[in-house]
């Protein structure tokens, strides 16, 4: 089963939805604005994408320019950060089975899919 974690607001994110309707796939859409992650899950979901968690931050939102850009944390301070901050958080982002992968651009998506 496949898995998108989305943002409707998102061009990034719609795209991505629409890429995997395009190819016919059966999915799950988690709009993690409304139901937001555990720290368990986000650290799950980082595993996933074998990523670290300030890898996944979206620095261009005035979030993170005018209160984090420059500042050093560690792994679990960027967890929290996120947590408290989900729309800093990229995406799209699509799992499947013990994978995942940011859907950006969206063919990104076709490393799951093989």
């Amino acid at each position: 089963m496949i898995t998108i974690y989305h943002n409707p607001k998102c061009r990034k994110s719609r795209a991505g939805l629409q890429y995997l309707t395009d190819k016919g796939l059966e999915y799950t859409v988690v709009e993690y604005l409304k139901t937001p992650f555990t720290r368990e899950q986000l650290k799950d979901l980082l595993m996933k994408l074998n990523m670290r968690p300030e890898e996944i931050v979206r620095t261009q939102e005035d979030e993170f320019k005018e209160k984090l850009k420059g500042k050093t944390f560690t792994d679990e301070e960027w967890i929290t950060i996120l947590l408290e901050n989900p729309k800093l958080i990229q995406r799209p982002i699509v799992i499947k089975n013990h994978k995942a992968v940011l859907g950006q651009p969206v063919d990104e998506i076709d490393r799951l899919l093989g």
